[in-house]
C-alpha cells in the first residue's frame, strides 16, 4: 500500500476556520495528485489523504451548496 510522506508538507488553514480554536480544517500541497487533511487541533495526529480529483470534487460541492 502507497503511504504519502506529509512530513515536508506546508499546511494552510481552511478559509472557513475561525481563530477560536474552533473545528479547523487543515490542508497541504505539495504532494502531487493528493490533497492531505488533517485537524489543526491535533497536528500530529492522523492524516486523510484524498485523490486531488476527488477533494475538488467536494470542495465544488460545498461552493454550489453554500452560496449566499
Amino acid at each position: 500500500m502507497f503511504r504519502p510522506d506529509p512530513s515536508g508538507a506546508v499546511w494552510r488553514t481552511s478559509s472557513y476556520s475561525n481563530q477560536a480554536g474552533g473545528n479547523c480544517v487543515e490542508v497541504a500541497d505539495g504532494l502531487p495528485g493528493l490533497v492531505p487533511v488533517r485537524d489543526s487541533k491535533a497536528p500530529d495526529g492522523p492524516v486523510l489523504a484524498f485523490p486531488a480529483a476527488s477533494w475538488a470534487s467536494f470542495i465544488g460541492e460545498l461552493r454550489v451548496r453554500h452560496r449566499p
